[in-house]
């Protein structure tokens, strides 16, 4: 080991102990909350893993990493298997989660749609589930964008589509927009987006996003660059780490389910630390408010906890303000950042109300130009 491998090891080693011993506190007053509830869990039961047994695909994308997908198609029982929907819904996860996240609406829409013929498409982001690797350098949102590209031809190639994205979800379905803008348009497919817990820039300056700037995870990010092997050894110390930004942000002040925290906790555990840390970056950089006007030519609902710390009611109002008199704003008394766990039937109705409204864009007006008159 050279002298710069020595010292890149040295800093490594120091930011995981100090990111650990920092964490512990936060940690510790998580688990005595937990101990003093003395509340039913209103999700007692629940086996948040379930989607995973619906009809799976497989959708590679344009740099070759393979996408974890689970279809499902609503209607009447006995209706024809082979008829096409009538409406595609993607569901886009967020930040160190998994398709997992949607499993209230999964189920319930599923109930509702009985009497319609609607395909559900959910799907894991690159480094996250059971999707493949993610190269450090793909960690984008950018990139992300492009996934969702790959997965609507693939797996919904065909009809109008409604795309739904949580937190870091969100903020992809902003990039598909800034990428690839025709499929928002008159002659686009797109003919609806609902925002789920999102923003689109600025999330590193409210909230708990201040601590995305924090020194000390820069220290880990430097963890994750030299000594991976030391991170993924201390695995626990670099979960802890985290725990504070993200369980600890989950759900709002009031909010009572173990069965739901321990669900979610378990998604950040098994997401590997180095998506963890390399996406951490895309939303330390994400700034996508000049997508808001390609998104306002659709019908759209926007969805927020006013007790989100991870990105803020602030960030919602304001993208509810660029998006248009076709936009809903649903603002959820008490919930966190998991709105879509915590009050699943709130987030539902907002899904299967933006489904009814969904419509292809209006074409612009066209520009009348005046002929000056020229005096004489």
């Amino acid at each position: 080991m050279d002298e710069s491998e020595r010292i890149g090891w040295l800093a490594g080693v120091t930011g995981v102990a100090a990111l650990g011993a920092v964490a512990a506190g936060g940690v510790a007053r998580n688990v005595a909350r937990r101990r003093t509830a003395d509340r039913v869990d209103p999700f007692a039961g629940v086996d948040f893993t379930t989607l995973y047994d619906d009809p799976a695909s497989t959708v590679t994308t344009d740099d070759g990493v393979d996408l974890a997908v689970r279809t499902v198609i609503t209607g009447p029982p006995g209706a024809d298997p082979t008829g096409d929907p009538e409406l595609t819904v993607i569901f886009v996860h967020g930040f160190s989660l998994r398709l997992a996240s949607w499993h209230f609406q999964r189920y319930e829409l599923a109930r509702r749609w009985t009497d319609r013929r609607i395909r559900m498409v959910f799907f894991d982001h690159r480094g996250h589930g059971r999707s493949g690797p993610a190269p450090a350098e793909s960690c984008t949102i950018t990139q992300l964008g492009d996934d969702i590209g790959s997965v609507i031809r693939a797996a919904a190639p065909t009809g109008p589509i409604v795309l739904v994205g949580h937190s870091m979800g969100g903020m992809a379905l902003m990039g598909l927009a800034r990428r690839d803008p025709a499929l928002f348009g008159p002659q686009g497919r797109v003919s609806g987006v609902a925002l789920v817990a999102t923003a689109s820039r600025g999330l590193t300056e409210v909230g708990l996003g201040e601590g995305l700037s924090n020194p000390l995870l820069d220290a880990f990010r430097l963890s994750v660059r030299r000594v991976p092997a030391v991170v993924r050894a201390g695995r626990g110390i670099t979960r802890q780490v985290l725990e504070p930004v993200l369980v600890a942000a989950s759900f709002g002040p009031d909010f009572y389910s173990p069965n739901a925290g321990r669900a979610v906790e378990k998604m950040i555990q098994n997401t590997p630390i180095e998506t963890v840390v390399n996406f951490l970056g895309a939303l330390e950089d994400h700034d996508e408010f000049m997508s808001l006007p390609i998104l306002a030519r659709v019908p759209s609902v926007v969805v927020c906890g006013n007790a989100d710390r991870l990105t803020p009611l602030q960030t919602s109002m304001r993208m509810y303000g660029e998006l248009g008199e076709d936009s809903r704003l649903v603002v959820v008394e008490g919930a966190g950042h998991m709105v879509q766990m915590e009050t699943p039937d709130v987030v539902t109705e907002a899904i299967a109300e933006l489904v009814d409204r969904a419509r292809p864009a209006k074409p612009q007006p066209r520009r009348r130009w005046w002929r000056r008159r020229v005096s004489r």
